[in-house]
């Protein structure tokens, strides 16, 4: 399936073609679109739409220098509007969870399903106290600029890097792209998101999928995020076993899988 990548109302994104169900995904906080590549060719017919994240790739970034994942979804809200795309199927990656649980929660009505891979939890932190281990994310960054800050942490993406060079690569390109002010407004993003009150709130169908291996947001994430849904709306919880946090990359066609099966729970945009 080829791809192609375009920039609409100031955001970078790029689509895999198709005349069935439309899938939005969202990339977490060291990544880009190219990354559900994958997810898309095990994805024959649908229409997959990934978007660059606002401050990523050629997307405008965000106006304010602490914004909340409320923030992203209007980004992202808007975006929809621009590609006429009423309502989808929406997944988000890491990072990307905590968007697309703020999209769903404000915006019901535009999201026919909801798949959570590798939750990031967030950490609860009001906006402007910027925790140690995120503070020292923007530390490691400015010291070593971004190829050799990817570098150091692309490996702890993919279960057994020594044995999958290139997945490691491709976690590599991808996170060596980070710029700012971009990657600054998403690290403090993810200091103040709180991903299992947004779940808690949810009222769209959502299923919630993570590597068995996966050291980054390990498995309990995943599953305290999953425990937090309404019982009417969730969806399975998909173990990928010998994937890690790259489980897009490391295990698309099982993510796939998982996004089909969620999707028949859903109504077909």
């Amino acid at each position: 399936m080829s791809a192609r990548d375009h920039i609409t109302a100031g955001i970078g994104w790029r689509e895999h073609q198709g005349d069935g169900p439309v899938l939005v995904a969202l990339h977490g906080i060291g990544s880009e679109a190219r990354a559900f590549d994958g997810v898309a060719e095990a994805l024959p017919g649908w229409r997959v739409i990934a978007w660059e994240a606002p401050g990523y790739g050629p997307s405008t970034p965000l106006a304010m220098d602490w914004p909340v994942a409320a923030d992203y979804a209007t980004a992202l809200a808007g975006f929809l509007d621009a590609l006429s795309l009423p309502k989808v199927h929406l997944l988000g990656h890491s990072l990307g969870t905590l968007i697309g649980a703020a999209f769903a929660r404000a915006h019901p009505q535009r999201v026919s399903t909801l798949t959570l891979a590798s939750c990031a939890q967030g950490g609860g932190a009001q906006p402007g106290t910027l925790p140690a281990k995120q503070a020292a994310r923007l530390d490691d960054l400015a010291a070593l600029g971004a190829p050799e800050f990817a570098r150091a942490r692309a490996p702890r993406l993919i279960f057994q890097p020594d044995q999958n060079p290139a997945l490691v690569t491709a976690v590599f390109d991808g996170m060596s792209k980070v710029q700012l002010p971009g990657y600054a407004q998403a690290v403090r993003m993810l200091a103040s998101g709180d991903l299992a009150a947004d779940c808690a709130a949810l009222n769209v169908p959502t299923a919630v999928v993570v590597g068995a291996e996966d050291i980054v947001t390990p498995p309990a994430q995943s599953k305290t995020a999953h425990a937090a849904l309404p019982a009417a709306q969730r969806g399975a919880l998909t173990l990928i076993p010998g994937a890690g946090h790259a489980l897009h990359q490391q295990a698309p066609a099982a993510l796939a899988a998982a996004i089909r099966a969620q999707a028949h729970q859903g109504v077909t945009p």
